[in-house]
């Protein structure tokens, strides 16, 4: 089959990885593989497979030939300068007509996309109003609503998942979407739980690789995450600090927390042993010399880096929180779970921690390979 995987930008995240993944995954199971992206951001992930095709079409360029666009770009602004983030409604219309003649020219050339997917809301808002019978739209987190207006979140929602193909990449996206939908009097087309490709092969290959600069010596934790509030550092710094062990702390990623979190950590007096390294073009090698990682998120859509983190070989805990953790803490992972606080974080970090780990068995990592997720996306469930 034909297939098209669009995101916004490729650049080092997790959402990113995983679009890459799956334009991977669809070409190493034979299909013509297409990845189409707005943007390129510093040190950008490209596919492993060669034979993806890329095409990159910067949906929010503003071309003087076209009047239109400078026309729809100045009316988003001067609308979203009246209604605070309303800037979608406008911008995301005509980038859905300019994404329209784009895939229009695309399968005029190659043949029509048997299943295109967008992932991540910032990429389908950019282009809400883009129509194809096999478009599938995919849910990377928790949807929420604008605090601000809940008049302007209702538009939001309608234009983004109304009459639309919905993925949810756990349980808990899935069920959290479904009450907004009741509640919002939203009617997609259907709503199907598709999880995210584990190209565990491929991320063990790139595990063996020699350890980079600034790694620890001896046994660490590690957390890879966005220096965000939603990854809650702030947490695991304070759970970190009332635990016992004496293992240095290494955090991978960057994010506009980063001062404050360094802070933190002095205040903690733990600064001495928490290591922020940024973010690394090859996360799987911390990973897998780790002797645990730990995830303090306040939500999470899946939690990409646990199971990337259980085929590096290294046990992974987390808080119990809203989303789709418990898709993957599934049967004999679910002790490995905790409450959502600091004290039982610290608790849980001491017990794995005291106990050498735990052996890891690859039937927890089962349900993300890259061929069953790419059956999923490529069987097209009956409408609501």
């Amino acid at each position: 089959m034909r297939t098209l995987v669009v995101v916004r930008t490729l650049k080092t995240g997790g959402m990113e990885r995983v679009a890459v993944n799956l334009a991977d995954a669809f070409a190493d199971q034979g299909h013509e593989s297409h990845l189409l992206y707005f943007k390129i951001r510093k040190d950008p992930l490209y596919p492993n497979n060669k034979s993806v095709i890329l095409h990159e079409f910067n949906v929010n360029k503003l071309a003087i030939g076209r009047p239109l666009s400078i026309f729809a770009e100045i009316t988003a602004k001067l609308c979203n300068l009246a209604w605070r983030k309303s800037h979608f409604l406008i911008a995301g219309w005509y980038g859905g007509q300019q994404l329209q003649e784009k895939v229009a020219q695309l399968e005029k050339q190659y043949g029509q996309f048997d299943r295109i997917v967008f992932r991540g809301e910032g990429t389908y808002e950019s282009v809400w109003s883009f129509q194809h019978d096999n478009a599938i739209y995919v849910l990377e987190n928790i949807v929420k609503a604008n605090s601000n207006s809940k008049r302007l979140s209702k538009k939001r929602f309608h234009a983004l998942f109304q009459n639309k193909q919905l993925a949810a990449v756990s349980n808990g996206v899935k069920n959290a979407a479904i009450a907004l939908f009741d509640k919002e009097n939203i009617t997609p087309q259907h709503i199907q739980v598709i999880t995210n490709p584990c190209p565990i092969e491929q991320i063990r290959q790139q595990a063996n690789a020699e350890k980079p600069q600034g790694m620890p010596d001896g046994p660490y934790i590690v957390n890879v995450a966005r220096l965000v509030p939603q990854k809650d550092q702030q947490m695991l710094l304070e759970a970190y600090a009332k635990s016992r062990t004496t293992l240095p702390l290494v955090i991978v990623g960057e994010g506009k927390l980063k001062t404050e979190l360094q802070n933190t950590a002095k205040s903690l007096g733990i600064d001495n042993k928490v290591h922020f390294v940024g973010n690394q073009a090859n996360p799987y090698v911390w990973m897998k010399h780790a002797s645990l990682f730990v995830l303090s998120s306040k939500f999470e859509g899946l939690g990409i880096v646990l199971f990337e983190s259980l085929a590096c070989g290294t046990p992974i805990i987390s808080v119990d929180c809203p989303g789709g953790v418990r898709d993957i803490f599934k049967d004999e992972l679910e002790s490995y779970l905790c409450e959502q606080n600091a004290d039982a974080l610290a608790q849980k970090i001491d017990q794995i921690v005291e106990q050498n780990g735990y052996p890891i068995q690859e039937k927890w990592i089962e349900d993300f390979k890259p061929e069953n997720v790419v059956k999923a996306f490529l069987h097209k469930p009956h409408p609501l």
